[in-house]
């Protein structure tokens, strides 16, 4: 992938769809370097072949992966947005609304009604209905979550064994419409 900006015509070419397992080490390309900036989580490429039904993708004309973005369900009425990423060729594009407007419509589809996440671009999500969490979850939803082996849910419940990955990232919730 190169680094350079695309021109409007290829910018409106990109197609969002279903990840499938041929796009997981184009998901980690977008994904590594931002890990390594502690922007978001790094995974090992298992991780995202486990999840690839989880996630969406944008591809540009010629194939390649410049956006990412995982819905993960959590509760009969939670999700998560996860590993929402963009190249940095697409960004300022409105490729990230895109991304994010498509996984809330996912979630929309599951019959979910609030969606969560974990991230330092406060900005980014505000603008698009989330808040920061003030809500509780009650003791039952908690206990349940709390067994839980995904490292998703323990950074959603401020579990103190996830506090070096998720220092000074912002818990956001939007709920949705019906």
């Amino acid at each position: 992938m190169t680094g350079a900006p695309m021109d409007d015509t290829a910018r409106r070419e990109i197609m969002i769809r279903p990840a499938l397992p041929r796009d997981v080490r184009g998901i980690n390309a977008l994904v590594e370097p931002l890990a390594h900036e502690g922007i978001l989580l790094g995974k090992d490429l298992v991780s995202f072949y486990e999840a690839v039904q989880e996630f969406l993708v944008a591809v540009d004309p010629e194939g390649e992966v410049v956006g990412c973005g995982a819905l993960h369900v959590m509760w009969e009425d939670l999700a998560e947005v996860r590993t929402l990423a963009v190249h940095a060729s697409q960004r300022g594009t409105g490729l990230g609304h895109r991304m994010l407007e498509e996984l809330l419509q996912r979630a929309r589809g599951l019959e979910l009604s609030r969606v969560f996440c974990l991230t330092f671009e406060v900005d980014f999500f505000s603008r698009h209905g989330f808040e920061e969490m003030g809500e509780q979850l009650g003791p039952e939803l908690y206990l349940q979550l709390l067994r839980s082996p995904d490292e998703g849910i323990a950074e959603f419940l401020d579990l103190a064994r996830v506090k070096p990955n998720t220092l000074g990232n912002t818990r956001m919730m939007r709920r949705l419409d019906g």
